[in-house]
Protein backbone atom coordinates (compact mmCIF):
# COMPACT_ATOMS: atom_id res chain seq x y z
CA UNK A 1 0.00 0.00 0.00
CA UNK A 2 1.54 3.12 -1.00
CA UNK A 3 1.18 5.93 1.71
CA UNK A 4 3.55 9.08 1.49
CA UNK A 5 4.46 10.82 -1.68
CA UNK A 6 6.09 14.09 0.20
CA UNK A 7 9.46 15.03 -0.67
CA UNK A 8 11.00 17.77 1.15
CA UNK A 9 14.34 18.36 -1.08
CA UNK A 10 14.36 21.78 -2.62
CA UNK A 11 15.55 20.77 -6.09
CA UNK A 12 14.36 18.46 -8.36
CA UNK A 13 17.60 16.67 -8.74
CA UNK A 14 17.15 15.00 -5.39
CA UNK A 15 14.97 12.23 -7.19
CA UNK A 16 14.84 9.97 -10.42
CA UNK A 17 12.08 7.90 -10.02
CA UNK A 18 8.38 8.05 -9.17
CA UNK A 19 5.47 5.12 -9.75
CA UNK A 20 3.75 4.51 -13.15
CA UNK A 21 2.37 1.26 -13.97
CA UNK A 22 4.99 -0.33 -14.17
CA UNK A 23 7.42 1.62 -11.66
CA UNK A 24 9.98 3.44 -14.19
CA UNK A 25 12.61 5.37 -14.46
CA UNK A 26 11.33 8.85 -14.86
CA UNK A 27 13.31 10.40 -17.71
CA UNK A 28 12.68 13.18 -20.46
CA UNK A 29 15.37 13.24 -23.37
CA UNK A 30 17.68 15.58 -23.33
CA UNK A 31 16.91 18.42 -25.98
CA UNK A 32 17.70 22.36 -26.33
CA UNK A 33 14.66 24.34 -25.76
CA UNK A 34 11.95 25.69 -28.19
CA UNK A 35 13.81 28.79 -28.46
CA UNK A 36 10.52 30.89 -27.70
CA UNK A 37 7.75 31.42 -24.95
CA UNK A 38 4.35 30.16 -24.94
CA UNK A 39 1.50 30.71 -22.63
CA UNK A 40 -1.89 30.04 -22.63
CA UNK A 41 -4.17 31.10 -19.35
CA UNK A 42 -7.88 31.54 -18.68
CA UNK A 43 -8.21 35.14 -18.85
CA UNK A 44 -6.27 37.82 -21.44
CA UNK A 45 -4.93 40.13 -18.80
CA UNK A 46 -2.96 36.56 -16.96
CA UNK A 47 -1.53 35.90 -20.23
CA UNK A 48 -0.12 39.43 -20.85
CA UNK A 49 1.41 39.31 -16.93
CA UNK A 50 3.10 36.61 -18.38
CA UNK A 51 4.52 38.09 -21.14
CA UNK A 52 5.45 40.77 -19.02
CA UNK A 53 7.28 38.47 -16.68
CA UNK A 54 9.22 36.81 -19.22
CA UNK A 55 10.10 39.70 -21.08
CA UNK A 56 11.61 40.78 -18.08
CA UNK A 57 14.22 37.84 -18.21
CA UNK A 58 12.01 35.42 -15.60
CA UNK A 59 11.29 31.68 -16.59
CA UNK A 60 8.53 29.74 -16.36
CA UNK A 61 8.34 29.19 -12.74
CA UNK A 62 8.29 33.27 -12.74
CA UNK A 63 5.28 33.64 -15.56
CA UNK A 64 3.58 30.65 -13.15
CA UNK A 65 3.63 33.05 -10.63
CA UNK A 66 2.46 36.35 -12.36
CA UNK A 67 -0.35 34.01 -14.01
CA UNK A 68 -1.42 32.81 -10.52
CA UNK A 69 -1.63 36.32 -8.98
CA UNK A 70 -3.11 37.83 -12.16
CA UNK A 71 -6.06 35.20 -12.15
CA UNK A 72 -6.72 36.22 -8.94
CA UNK A 73 -7.68 39.29 -9.35
CA UNK A 74 -9.03 38.81 -13.02
CA UNK A 75 -11.07 36.09 -12.09
CA UNK A 76 -12.11 36.07 -8.60
CA UNK A 77 -14.93 33.80 -8.95
CA UNK A 78 -12.67 31.31 -9.79
CA UNK A 79 -9.25 31.78 -7.76
CA UNK A 80 -7.31 33.95 -6.14
CA UNK A 81 -5.47 33.66 -2.60
CA UNK A 82 -7.37 32.35 -0.42
CA UNK A 83 -7.50 28.95 -2.84
CA UNK A 84 -4.77 26.37 -3.61
CA UNK A 85 -3.96 24.23 -6.49
CA UNK A 86 -1.25 22.06 -8.01
CA UNK A 87 1.53 22.93 -10.46
CA UNK A 88 3.09 20.40 -12.04
CA UNK A 89 6.72 21.39 -12.91
CA UNK A 90 9.48 20.49 -15.41
CA UNK A 91 13.06 21.96 -14.70
CA UNK A 92 15.03 21.62 -18.17
CA UNK A 93 18.47 21.95 -16.83
CA UNK A 94 17.80 18.81 -14.21
CA UNK A 95 15.33 16.82 -16.78
CA UNK A 96 13.03 15.80 -13.68
CA UNK A 97 8.90 16.87 -13.21
CA UNK A 98 7.32 17.45 -9.57
CA UNK A 99 4.12 18.44 -8.36
CA UNK A 100 3.82 21.16 -6.38
CA UNK A 101 0.45 20.42 -3.95
CA UNK A 102 -1.02 23.63 -2.12
CA UNK A 103 -4.00 22.59 -2.08
CA UNK A 104 -6.18 23.84 1.22
CA UNK A 105 -5.77 22.02 4.65
CA UNK A 106 -8.45 21.39 6.49
CA UNK A 107 -8.14 23.15 10.55
CA UNK A 108 -7.06 21.16 13.28
CA UNK A 109 -10.36 21.80 14.84
CA UNK A 110 -11.83 19.98 12.01
CA UNK A 111 -13.66 16.43 12.26
CA UNK A 112 -15.75 13.93 10.62
CA UNK A 113 -18.98 14.85 11.73
CA UNK A 114 -18.80 18.99 11.02
CA UNK A 115 -21.74 18.99 8.11
CA UNK A 116 -24.27 17.08 9.94
CA UNK A 117 -26.66 17.92 12.39
CA UNK A 118 -27.89 16.16 15.23
CA UNK A 119 -29.63 13.63 13.40
CA UNK A 120 -26.36 12.81 11.66
CA UNK A 121 -27.49 14.31 8.40
CA UNK A 122 -25.90 16.92 6.22
CA UNK A 123 -27.14 20.37 6.73
CA UNK A 124 -27.83 21.76 3.58
CA UNK A 125 -25.20 24.94 2.46
CA UNK A 126 -22.96 24.42 5.58
CA UNK A 127 -19.97 23.41 3.52
CA UNK A 128 -20.54 25.39 1.13
CA UNK A 129 -21.23 29.34 2.31
CA UNK A 130 -19.70 30.69 5.05
CA UNK A 131 -16.55 30.45 6.98
CA UNK A 132 -17.20 26.58 7.99
CA UNK A 133 -16.63 25.92 4.41
CA UNK A 134 -13.44 27.51 4.44
CA UNK A 135 -9.92 25.30 4.04
CA UNK A 136 -6.39 26.74 5.14
CA UNK A 137 -5.21 28.26 1.36
CA UNK A 138 -2.14 27.47 -0.08
CA UNK A 139 -2.03 29.68 -2.88
CA UNK A 140 0.00 32.41 -1.41
CA UNK A 141 2.68 29.48 -0.37
CA UNK A 142 3.02 28.24 -3.67
CA UNK A 143 3.81 31.42 -5.14
CA UNK A 144 6.79 31.90 -2.32
CA UNK A 145 8.01 28.31 -3.04
CA UNK A 146 7.91 28.90 -6.19
CA UNK A 147 10.27 32.10 -6.04
CA UNK A 148 12.13 31.03 -3.64
CA UNK A 149 13.44 27.30 -5.06
CA UNK A 150 12.83 28.20 -9.06
CA UNK A 151 12.26 31.70 -10.38
CA UNK A 152 15.04 33.80 -11.44
CA UNK A 153 13.31 37.05 -10.57
CA UNK A 154 12.03 38.65 -7.10
CA UNK A 155 8.73 37.64 -5.69
CA UNK A 156 8.02 41.47 -6.03
CA UNK A 157 8.72 41.22 -9.67
CA UNK A 158 6.52 38.68 -10.34
CA UNK A 159 3.66 39.96 -8.05
CA UNK A 160 4.32 43.42 -9.90
CA UNK A 161 1.25 43.20 -12.15
CA UNK A 162 -1.52 41.69 -10.33
CA UNK A 163 -0.70 44.12 -7.49
CA UNK A 164 -1.28 46.54 -10.53
CA UNK A 165 -4.36 44.72 -11.39
CA UNK A 166 -5.82 45.16 -7.82
CA UNK A 167 -4.81 48.60 -7.52
CA UNK A 168 -6.34 49.94 -10.54
CA UNK A 169 -9.57 47.18 -10.74
CA UNK A 170 -10.33 45.14 -13.42
CA UNK A 171 -13.77 45.51 -15.53
CA UNK A 172 -16.64 43.36 -15.00
CA UNK A 173 -16.81 40.55 -18.14
CA UNK A 174 -20.36 38.64 -18.33
CA UNK A 175 -18.91 36.10 -16.95
CA UNK A 176 -17.89 37.45 -13.93
CA UNK A 177 -21.31 39.38 -13.99
CA UNK A 178 -23.20 35.36 -14.83
CA UNK A 179 -20.92 33.77 -12.12
CA UNK A 180 -21.72 36.55 -9.04
CA UNK A 181 -25.69 36.44 -10.13
CA UNK A 182 -25.28 32.50 -9.24
CA UNK A 183 -23.33 33.39 -6.05
CA UNK A 184 -24.74 36.81 -4.78
CA UNK A 185 -26.50 35.30 -1.95
CA UNK A 186 -23.41 34.19 -0.75
CA UNK A 187 -21.58 37.59 -1.57
CA UNK A 188 -24.60 39.37 0.17
CA UNK A 189 -23.70 37.56 3.30
CA UNK A 190 -20.47 39.41 4.18
CA UNK A 191 -20.22 43.02 4.26
CA UNK A 192 -16.86 42.91 2.71
CA UNK A 193 -17.18 40.48 -0.17
CA UNK A 194 -20.38 42.41 -1.08
CA UNK A 195 -18.68 45.89 -0.85
CA UNK A 196 -15.76 44.57 -3.23
CA UNK A 197 -17.96 41.99 -5.80
CA UNK A 198 -21.57 43.77 -5.79
CA UNK A 199 -22.60 47.39 -6.03
CA UNK A 200 -25.06 47.99 -3.02
CA UNK A 201 -26.09 44.59 -2.89
CA UNK A 202 -26.79 44.39 -6.76
CA UNK A 203 -24.44 43.25 -9.99
CA UNK A 204 -21.88 46.12 -11.15
CA UNK A 205 -22.67 46.96 -14.37
CA UNK A 206 -20.96 45.37 -17.53
CA UNK A 207 -17.64 46.44 -17.49
CA UNK A 208 -17.24 48.23 -14.28
CA UNK A 209 -13.94 48.36 -12.84
CA UNK A 210 -14.05 46.03 -9.27
CA UNK A 211 -11.17 48.08 -7.42
CA UNK A 212 -9.72 45.56 -4.64
CA UNK A 213 -7.27 47.92 -2.75
CA UNK A 214 -6.99 45.55 0.34
CA UNK A 215 -6.07 42.78 -2.01
CA UNK A 216 -3.05 44.69 -3.28
CA UNK A 217 -1.90 45.17 -0.23
CA UNK A 218 -1.65 41.89 1.06
CA UNK A 219 -0.16 41.06 -1.97
CA UNK A 220 2.63 43.49 -1.50
CA UNK A 221 3.05 42.47 2.12
CA UNK A 222 3.30 38.70 0.67
CA UNK A 223 6.37 40.00 -1.98
CA UNK A 224 8.36 41.86 0.99
CA UNK A 225 7.72 39.34 3.89
CA UNK A 226 7.17 35.95 2.33
CA UNK A 227 5.62 32.84 3.84
CA UNK A 228 5.59 34.77 7.05
CA UNK A 229 3.87 37.66 5.61
CA UNK A 230 0.57 35.80 4.92
CA UNK A 231 0.88 32.72 7.18
CA UNK A 232 1.45 35.19 10.26
CA UNK A 233 1.69 38.20 11.47
CA UNK A 234 -0.92 40.89 10.95
CA UNK A 235 -2.38 39.27 8.03
CA UNK A 236 -2.95 36.30 9.59
CA UNK A 237 -3.97 37.53 12.77
CA UNK A 238 -7.20 39.63 10.80
CA UNK A 239 -8.00 35.77 8.44
CA UNK A 240 -8.20 34.60 11.65
CA UNK A 241 -10.48 36.66 13.72
CA UNK A 242 -12.80 37.35 10.33
CA UNK A 243 -13.37 33.51 10.10
CA UNK A 244 -13.89 33.52 13.91
CA UNK A 245 -16.42 36.07 14.18
CA UNK A 246 -17.92 34.30 11.49
CA UNK A 247 -18.90 31.39 13.44
CA UNK A 248 -15.21 29.34 12.07
CA UNK A 249 -13.04 27.52 13.37
CA UNK A 250 -9.60 28.72 12.25
CA UNK A 251 -6.45 29.22 14.37
CA UNK A 252 -3.26 30.86 13.65
CA UNK A 253 -1.26 28.15 14.24
CA UNK A 254 -3.57 26.06 11.76
CA UNK A 255 -2.11 29.02 9.52
CA UNK A 256 1.61 29.16 10.81
CA UNK A 257 2.16 25.24 10.31
CA UNK A 258 0.48 25.37 6.22
CA UNK A 259 3.01 24.17 3.93
CA UNK A 260 2.98 23.31 0.41
CA UNK A 261 4.21 19.85 -0.32
CA UNK A 262 6.90 18.75 -3.45
CA UNK A 263 5.20 15.01 -4.44
CA UNK A 264 6.57 12.84 -7.23
CA UNK A 265 3.48 12.96 -10.30
CA UNK A 266 1.90 9.91 -11.65
CA UNK A 267 3.72 8.86 -15.06
CA UNK A 268 2.11 6.40 -17.30
CA UNK A 269 3.21 4.62 -20.33
CA UNK A 270 0.38 4.16 -22.96
CA UNK A 271 0.85 3.55 -25.94
CA UNK A 272 4.54 5.58 -27.26
CA UNK A 273 3.84 8.28 -25.06
CA UNK A 274 4.82 9.07 -21.07
CA UNK A 275 2.12 11.21 -19.49
CA UNK A 276 3.25 12.83 -16.17
CA UNK A 277 0.09 14.27 -14.14
CA UNK A 278 -1.14 14.89 -10.75
CA UNK A 279 -1.15 13.01 -8.13
CA UNK A 280 -2.57 12.50 -4.71
CA UNK A 281 -4.70 14.39 -3.32
CA UNK A 282 -5.55 14.53 -6.92
CA UNK A 283 -7.54 11.94 -7.95
CA UNK A 284 -6.87 12.78 -11.86
CA UNK A 285 -3.61 10.62 -12.56
CA UNK A 286 -4.43 7.90 -11.17
CA UNK A 287 -8.01 7.88 -12.66
CA UNK A 288 -6.86 8.60 -15.87
CA UNK A 289 -3.90 5.61 -15.41
CA UNK A 290 -6.96 3.24 -15.02
CA UNK A 291 -8.80 4.59 -17.52
CA UNK A 292 -5.68 3.95 -20.36
CA UNK A 293 -4.87 0.58 -18.80
CA UNK A 294 -8.18 -0.60 -19.39
CA UNK A 295 -8.30 0.38 -23.01
CA UNK A 296 -4.69 -1.04 -23.91
CA UNK A 297 -5.93 -3.87 -22.34
CA UNK A 298 -8.90 -3.84 -24.97
CA UNK A 299 -6.41 -3.23 -28.29
CA UNK A 300 -6.83 -1.80 -31.18
CA UNK A 301 -10.79 -1.27 -31.58
CA UNK A 302 -11.58 0.27 -35.23
CA UNK A 303 -15.31 0.06 -34.29
CA UNK A 304 -15.88 3.90 -33.37
CA UNK A 305 -18.82 3.15 -31.20
CA UNK A 306 -17.41 0.10 -29.27
CA UNK A 307 -14.57 2.20 -29.26
CA UNK A 308 -16.35 4.82 -27.09
CA UNK A 309 -18.09 2.36 -25.09
CA UNK A 310 -15.33 1.03 -23.54
CA UNK A 311 -14.15 4.27 -22.74
CA UNK A 312 -17.33 5.58 -21.28
CA UNK A 313 -16.91 2.09 -19.42
CA UNK A 314 -13.29 2.25 -18.38
CA UNK A 315 -14.67 6.23 -16.99
CA UNK A 316 -17.12 4.37 -14.72
CA UNK A 317 -15.21 2.10 -13.04
CA UNK A 318 -12.16 4.39 -12.35
CA UNK A 319 -14.54 6.78 -10.95
CA UNK A 320 -15.66 4.16 -8.67
CA UNK A 321 -12.35 3.76 -7.76
CA UNK A 322 -12.29 7.22 -6.99
CA UNK A 323 -14.69 7.08 -4.50
CA UNK A 324 -13.72 3.84 -2.34
CA UNK A 325 -9.56 3.99 -2.24
CA UNK A 326 -8.82 7.46 -2.66
CA UNK A 327 -7.70 10.93 -0.44
CA UNK A 328 -4.71 12.57 1.23
CA UNK A 329 -2.02 10.62 0.92
CA UNK A 330 -0.47 11.84 4.09
CA UNK A 331 -3.42 10.50 6.39
CA UNK A 332 -4.75 7.52 4.41
CA UNK A 333 -2.76 4.43 2.65
CA UNK A 334 -3.90 4.61 -1.20
CA UNK A 335 -3.38 0.92 -3.17
CA UNK A 336 -1.92 2.91 -6.01
CA UNK A 337 0.17 -0.06 -7.23
CA UNK A 338 -2.70 -2.23 -7.58
CA UNK A 339 -5.03 0.12 -9.18
CA UNK A 340 -2.18 1.28 -11.59
CA UNK A 341 -1.33 -2.54 -12.21
CA UNK A 342 -1.99 -4.48 -15.95
CA UNK A 343 -3.24 -7.07 -13.92
CA UNK A 344 -6.03 -5.19 -12.29
CA UNK A 345 -7.14 -3.29 -15.47
CA UNK A 346 -7.33 -6.41 -17.20
CA UNK A 347 -9.52 -7.76 -14.36
CA UNK A 348 -11.86 -4.34 -15.21
CA UNK A 349 -11.97 -4.94 -18.64
CA UNK A 350 -13.15 -8.30 -18.41
CA UNK A 351 -16.06 -7.47 -16.73
CA UNK A 352 -16.81 -5.04 -19.50
CA UNK A 353 -19.70 -6.74 -21.69
CA UNK A 354 -19.06 -5.29 -25.38
CA UNK A 355 -22.44 -5.28 -26.55
CA UNK A 356 -24.25 -3.88 -23.14
CA UNK A 357 -24.07 -0.91 -20.62
CA UNK A 358 -22.98 -1.74 -17.02
CA UNK A 359 -25.18 -0.52 -14.69
CA UNK A 360 -23.32 1.39 -12.23
CA UNK A 361 -25.65 0.42 -9.10
CA UNK A 362 -24.00 -3.43 -10.40
CA UNK A 363 -20.42 -2.71 -8.83
CA UNK A 364 -19.96 -3.37 -5.75
CA UNK A 365 -19.58 0.08 -3.88
CA UNK A 366 -21.23 0.47 0.00
CA UNK A 367 -24.69 -0.80 -1.02
CA UNK A 368 -27.17 1.77 -0.55
CA UNK A 369 -25.71 4.28 0.08
CA UNK A 370 -24.41 4.53 -3.69
CA UNK A 371 -27.77 5.32 -4.88
CA UNK A 372 -27.70 9.20 -2.41
CA UNK A 373 -25.59 10.26 -6.21
CA UNK A 374 -28.07 9.44 -8.84
CA UNK A 375 -30.14 12.15 -9.24
CA UNK A 376 -27.07 14.80 -8.60
CA UNK A 377 -25.58 16.95 -11.38
CA UNK A 378 -21.69 17.14 -12.35
CA UNK A 379 -22.44 21.25 -12.70
CA UNK A 380 -19.72 23.08 -14.94
CA UNK A 381 -17.00 24.32 -13.02
CA UNK A 382 -15.91 27.98 -14.11
CA UNK A 383 -14.71 28.56 -10.32
CA UNK A 384 -11.10 27.25 -11.60
CA UNK A 385 -8.34 28.23 -13.43
CA UNK A 386 -5.84 26.68 -15.54
CA UNK A 387 -2.79 27.83 -17.48
CA UNK A 388 -0.13 25.98 -19.12
CA UNK A 389 3.06 27.75 -19.70
CA UNK A 390 6.60 26.91 -21.57
CA UNK A 391 9.77 29.08 -21.74
CA UNK A 392 12.59 29.54 -24.03
CA UNK A 393 14.75 26.66 -22.39
CA UNK A 394 11.98 23.92 -21.90
CA UNK A 395 11.00 24.60 -18.29
CA UNK A 396 7.20 24.19 -18.07
CA UNK A 397 4.43 24.20 -15.75
CA UNK A 398 0.70 23.38 -15.73
CA UNK A 399 -1.07 24.58 -12.91
CA UNK A 400 -4.63 23.92 -12.02
CA UNK A 401 -6.14 26.73 -9.34
CA UNK A 402 -9.32 26.90 -7.55
CA UNK A 403 -11.45 28.55 -4.64
CA UNK A 404 -13.71 25.23 -5.49
CA UNK A 405 -17.34 26.72 -6.45
CA UNK A 406 -17.73 30.29 -7.88
CA UNK A 407 -16.21 32.91 -5.24
CA UNK A 408 -15.47 30.09 -3.20
CA UNK A 409 -17.60 30.92 0.48
CA UNK A 410 -18.49 34.11 -0.55
CA UNK A 411 -16.31 34.79 2.91
CA UNK A 412 -13.61 37.74 2.53
CA UNK A 413 -12.34 38.45 6.30
CA UNK A 414 -12.12 42.32 7.22
CA UNK A 415 -9.22 44.62 5.60
CA UNK A 416 -7.69 41.63 3.49
CA UNK A 417 -8.84 41.23 0.31
CA UNK A 418 -8.60 38.07 0.26
CA UNK A 419 -11.59 35.76 -0.81
CA UNK A 420 -11.85 32.71 0.80
CA UNK A 421 -12.31 28.83 -0.29
CA UNK A 422 -14.95 26.29 0.17
CA UNK A 423 -12.78 23.40 -0.01
CA UNK A 424 -14.35 22.01 2.89
CA UNK A 425 -16.91 20.68 0.51
CA UNK A 426 -14.10 18.45 -1.37
CA UNK A 427 -14.16 16.09 1.09
CA UNK A 428 -16.65 13.34 1.92
CA UNK A 429 -18.56 15.66 3.95
CA UNK A 430 -21.17 12.45 4.77
CA UNK A 431 -20.75 8.82 4.17
CA UNK A 432 -22.18 7.76 0.35
CA UNK A 433 -23.83 11.94 -0.12
CA UNK A 434 -23.05 13.30 -3.58
CA UNK A 435 -20.93 17.08 -3.11
CA UNK A 436 -21.78 19.59 -5.26
CA UNK A 437 -19.78 17.88 -8.46
CA UNK A 438 -22.17 14.75 -7.50
CA UNK A 439 -19.33 13.12 -6.55
CA UNK A 440 -19.73 10.35 -3.64
CA UNK A 441 -16.65 9.44 -1.30
CA UNK A 442 -15.98 7.36 1.92
CA UNK A 443 -13.90 7.09 4.63
CA UNK A 444 -10.86 7.79 2.70
CA UNK A 445 -11.67 11.21 1.94
CA UNK A 446 -13.39 12.00 5.39
CA UNK A 447 -13.19 15.33 6.87
CA UNK A 448 -10.34 15.61 9.77
CA UNK A 449 -7.68 17.88 11.33
CA UNK A 450 -4.98 19.03 8.75
CA UNK A 451 -6.08 16.99 5.94
CA UNK A 452 -6.04 17.75 2.05
CA UNK A 453 -9.36 16.82 0.03
CA UNK A 454 -9.83 15.29 -2.80
CA UNK A 455 -9.13 16.54 -5.99
CA UNK A 456 -10.03 16.68 -9.61
CA UNK A 457 -7.66 19.11 -11.05
CA UNK A 458 -5.02 17.26 -13.29
CA UNK A 459 -2.45 19.32 -14.77
CA UNK A 460 -0.35 17.17 -17.31
CA UNK A 461 2.44 16.76 -19.37
CA UNK A 462 2.13 14.33 -22.44
CA UNK A 463 5.34 13.61 -24.11
CA UNK A 464 6.03 11.49 -27.05
CA UNK A 465 9.87 11.40 -28.93
CA UNK A 466 8.44 14.05 -31.41
CA UNK A 467 5.82 16.41 -29.43
CA UNK A 468 5.03 18.18 -25.89
CA UNK A 469 2.04 18.99 -24.97
CA UNK A 470 1.44 21.24 -21.42
CA UNK A 471 -2.20 21.19 -21.04
CA UNK A 472 -5.05 21.16 -17.69
CA UNK A 473 -8.56 22.64 -17.61
CA UNK A 474 -11.37 23.45 -15.21
CA UNK A 475 -14.48 21.41 -14.88
CA UNK A 476 -15.37 20.08 -11.47
CA UNK A 477 -15.63 16.32 -11.95
CA UNK A 478 -15.35 16.10 -15.64
CA UNK A 479 -11.43 17.88 -15.11
CA UNK A 480 -10.19 14.10 -15.30
CA UNK A 481 -12.53 13.42 -18.58
CA UNK A 482 -11.56 16.55 -20.24
CA UNK A 483 -7.93 16.01 -19.93
CA UNK A 484 -8.38 12.65 -20.76
CA UNK A 485 -9.89 13.28 -23.77
CA UNK A 486 -6.85 15.77 -24.96
CA UNK A 487 -4.38 13.63 -24.09
CA UNK A 488 -5.81 10.74 -25.99
CA UNK A 489 -6.00 14.13 -28.71
CA UNK A 490 -2.55 14.60 -28.60
CA UNK A 491 -1.77 11.21 -29.30
CA UNK A 492 -3.70 11.36 -32.22
CA UNK A 493 -1.67 14.60 -33.70
CA UNK A 494 -4.23 17.08 -33.12
CA UNK A 495 -2.38 20.53 -32.48
CA UNK A 496 -2.92 23.37 -30.09
CA UNK A 497 -6.13 24.93 -31.42
CA UNK A 498 -7.66 21.66 -32.37
CA UNK A 499 -6.88 20.16 -28.53
CA UNK A 500 -8.66 23.07 -26.53
CA UNK A 501 -11.98 22.92 -29.15
CA UNK A 502 -13.03 19.58 -29.24
CA UNK A 503 -15.77 18.53 -27.66
CA UNK A 504 -16.09 16.46 -24.59
CA UNK A 505 -18.14 13.47 -22.86
CA UNK A 506 -18.23 12.33 -19.52
CA UNK A 507 -18.79 9.59 -16.93
CA UNK A 508 -18.29 9.65 -13.68
CA UNK A 509 -20.04 6.23 -12.31
CA UNK A 510 -22.76 8.35 -10.44
CA UNK A 511 -25.16 9.51 -11.87
CA UNK A 512 -25.51 6.94 -13.90
CA UNK A 513 -25.01 8.75 -17.36
CA UNK A 514 -23.11 10.01 -20.26
CA UNK A 515 -23.34 13.52 -20.50
CA UNK A 516 -21.62 15.28 -23.86
CA UNK A 517 -21.20 18.57 -25.83
CA UNK A 518 -23.08 18.60 -29.23
CA UNK A 519 -20.63 17.37 -31.71
CA UNK A 520 -19.33 14.88 -29.41
CA UNK A 521 -20.78 11.90 -30.69
CA UNK A 522 -21.20 11.07 -34.77
CA UNK A 523 -25.06 9.95 -35.24
CA UNK A 524 -23.37 6.38 -35.63
CA UNK A 525 -21.72 6.33 -32.59
CA UNK A 526 -24.60 7.91 -30.30
CA UNK A 527 -26.88 5.02 -32.02
CA UNK A 528 -24.34 2.60 -31.08
CA UNK A 529 -24.37 3.74 -27.17
CA UNK A 530 -28.30 3.98 -26.77
CA UNK A 531 -28.59 0.45 -28.59
CA UNK A 532 -26.02 -0.95 -25.80
CA UNK A 533 -28.18 0.77 -23.33
CA UNK A 534 -26.36 3.36 -21.98
CA UNK A 535 -28.00 6.84 -20.73
CA UNK A 536 -27.40 9.88 -22.69
CA UNK A 537 -27.63 13.49 -20.86
CA UNK A 538 -26.62 15.84 -23.92
CA UNK A 539 -25.39 19.09 -22.15
CA UNK A 540 -26.49 22.88 -23.37
CA UNK A 541 -23.72 24.14 -21.77
CA UNK A 542 -20.29 23.21 -22.96
CA UNK A 543 -17.47 22.57 -20.14
CA UNK A 544 -14.12 22.84 -19.19
CA UNK A 545 -11.43 25.50 -20.29
CA UNK A 546 -8.76 23.76 -21.77
CA UNK A 547 -5.57 25.77 -22.01
CA UNK A 548 -2.68 24.46 -24.21
CA UNK A 549 0.79 24.53 -25.14
CA UNK A 550 2.26 22.22 -27.75
CA UNK A 551 6.24 21.51 -28.77
CA UNK A 552 6.27 19.77 -32.09
CA UNK A 553 9.82 19.22 -32.27
CA UNK A 554 10.32 17.28 -35.03
CA UNK A 555 8.82 20.85 -37.16
CA UNK A 556 10.52 22.75 -34.31
CA UNK A 557 7.29 24.69 -33.82
CA UNK A 558 5.64 26.20 -30.67
CA UNK A 559 1.73 26.15 -30.86
CA UNK A 560 -0.38 27.32 -27.99
CA UNK A 561 -4.08 27.86 -27.23
CA UNK A 562 -7.35 28.96 -25.23
CA UNK A 563 -10.35 27.09 -25.19
CA UNK A 564 -12.80 28.56 -27.38
CA UNK A 565 -15.62 27.67 -24.67
CA UNK A 566 -13.87 30.18 -22.03
CA UNK A 567 -12.59 34.16 -22.28
CA UNK A 568 -8.73 33.21 -22.58
CA UNK A 569 -6.01 34.05 -24.63
CA UNK A 570 -2.48 32.39 -25.83
CA UNK A 571 0.48 34.07 -27.20
CA UNK A 572 3.73 32.65 -28.63
CA UNK A 573 6.05 34.95 -28.95
CA UNK A 574 10.17 35.57 -28.85
CA UNK A 575 12.66 35.55 -26.14
CA UNK A 576 14.24 38.94 -25.48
Amino acid sequence: MYRNTALSARSFGAYACTWIVALLLVWTPARAGPGHHAVATAHPLATDAAEAVLAAGGNAFDAAIAVTAALGVAQPQGSGLGGGGFFLLYHAESEHSVMLDARETAPEAAHRDLFLDDAGEPVPGLSLDGALAAAIPGTPAALVHLAEHYGRLSLGTSLAPAIELAEEGVPADLTYLQMAEFRKRALRAGADAAGIFLDDGELPAERARILQPDLARTLRRLAEHGHSGFYEGEIAQRLVEGVRAEGGIWSLDDLARYRVVERRPVVLEYQDARIVTAAPPSSGGIVIGQILNILAAAGAVDDSGLRTHLLVEAMRRAYRDRALYLGDPDHVPIPVTRLLSADYAADWYASIDPDRATPSASLPLFGEAEHAATTRTARESRQTSHFSVMDADGNRVSGTITLNYPFGSGLVPPDTGVLLNNEMDDFATHQGSPNVYGLIGFDANAVGPHRRPLSSMSPTFVETPDRIAVLGSPGGSRIITIVLQGILATLEGADAEALAARPRFHHQYLPDRVEFETGAFTSSVRASLVRRGHRLAPQLRPFGDLQVVVWDRSEDRLEAASDPRGDGTASVFVQR
